[in-house]
């Protein structure tokens, strides 16, 4: 993988230049991209023009490659959605987030693959950590081009668990700010009340680092020793439990988290979070009947399989139904609140286990949807493996809005399960 922060901070000090960024992404594209299909569209040619630009290496982000979900509208490449109804598409402006990456000083380097719409329908992307197994998603070329070494940054968008779900699978870290951190004007919209743009990079020092550049937020937290947090260890969960594994990794990551002097506790989630949970599906089958409801009527037999039954869904959905599952949700913000009155973040499974083998399936998104629905900023922590070697990634998730707090923690736990001598 290619740290952001190791090579910002070579350009930063004239030992390093972005053209030669460049250079390192292209070598392991060269090398990998054939196997693992991370781009929908690759433009070396552009990048290296971008990077030829005198000012970069005094902007934040220093000229650093960053890759875009095509999810994301970008003026400069097609933006398809992962659906042939947008085939060879091409918006006028890029969305927000892009031209915020472009203030900062990143350079657009390509599009990655996503599933049809953001939702479940899996694209062509393998795991760079085995080949035959699923990168995640629906984020998947974003995850899987930082853990091939094709560029450091990455863009991606979480509605259940697509930035935090293949971030486990493919040993990276993933950031799913809170909401609306990061803008999502000029991203599709599959459900305006879940939709959540997030980044992904090789650390949490690297994946902070461009969220702070980004966002023009202080969120950096390298070069700090974090504070102990308080941690409360959810173990046993409202939806199907954690393979064995995955449950080994966590009581690892907890017992390594207590030795480095964090306070760790075990905690249950109060009912309506489990309530909440449920609710997740409703307002997301909703509001995706509602954002697509276009594509379905003009071409739904275009639709894959799994969106179409997504927007069927919804349109099944009562008003009464969604609205219902609208103040479940406010419910159970308030009891996540009370929840977290004496403890800083909590750590749980990012994914049920490792990647699944095959490409037929993203994997399960259940880990993560309620933290989507709650609004709460979420971190993937990789470093713990099973037994195959497959990464298991811890899930560290904050209060709503505590961003910087949130990341000093993932990084305490980072530090913490980091291999010592």
């Amino acid at each position: 993988m290619l740290s952001a922060l190791l090579i910002a901070r070579a350009i930063e000090s004239g030992e390093f230049t972005p053209a030669q960024a460049v250079d390192l992404c292209a070598a392991n594209i060269a090398e990998l991209e054939g196997a693992v299909g991370a781009f929908t569209t690759l433009d070396l040619e552009g990048l290296r023009k971008a990077a030829a630009e005198p000012r970069l290496k005094d902007m934040p982000l220093r000229g650093l490659p960053v890759a875009h979900k095509d999810i994301v509208d970008t003026a400069d490449l097609p933006t398809e959605y992962g659906s042939p109804i947008y085939a060879r598409h091409r918006p006028k402006v890029d969305a927000s987030l892009v031209a915020l990456v472009r203030r900062a000083g990143g350079t657009l380097i390509g599009k990655t693959v996503t599933t049809e719409f953001a939702h479940s329908d899996p694209g062509r992307t393998r795991n760079p950590r085995n080949l035959a197994h699923t990168p995640g998603g629906s984020s998947s070329g974003s995850a899987a081009g930082v853990a091939a070494g094709f560029f450091p940054i990455a863009t991606g968008t979480q509605t259940g668990g697509s930035v935090i779900r293949p971030a486990s699978f493919c040993g990276v870290t993933g950031y799913k700010p809170s909401y609306r951190l990061l803008p999502t004007v000029g991203i599709k919209c599959v459900s305006w009340h879940l939709d959540t743009a997030g980044l992904f990079a090789a650390t949490v020092g690297d994946v902070a680092f461009a969220a702070a550049a980004i966002s023009d937020r202080d969120l950096r937290v390298d070069g700090r020793i974090p504070a102990s947090p308080r941690i409360g260890v959810l173990r046993e969960q409202p939806w199907a439990p954690a393979s064995d594994d995955m449950r080994a990794a966590l009581d690892n990551a907890a017992r390594l988290a207590s030795a480095a002097n964090a306070r760790v506790r075990d905690i249950a989630l109060p009912p309506v979070l489990a309530s909440a949970f449920r609710a997740h599906s409703v307002i997301h089958a909703y509001e995706a009947a509602r954002a697509l409801a276009s594509e379905y009527e003009r071409a739904g037999d275009k639709l894959a399989k799994g969106i179409r039954e997504l927007i069927e869904q919804g349109f099944a959905t009562s008003a009464e139904a969604y609205d219902d599952a609208r103040r479940t949700a406010s419910q159970a913000r308030r009891a996540l609140s009370d929840l977290m009155s004496d403890i800083d973040v909590i750590l749980s499974p990012s994914a049920p286990g490792a990647a699944p083998k095959g490409l037929t399936s993203t994997g399960s998104s259940t880990f993560n949807r309620l933290w989507t629905l709650m609004g709460t900023p979420c971190v993937n922590v990789p470093g713990l493996a099973d037994l195959g070697g497959l990464p298991l990634g811890m899930q560290v998730t904050g209060r709503f809005g505590s961003d910087r707090a949130t990341l000093e923690a993932a990084l305490f736990v980072e530090a913490a399960i980091a291999p010592k001598g």
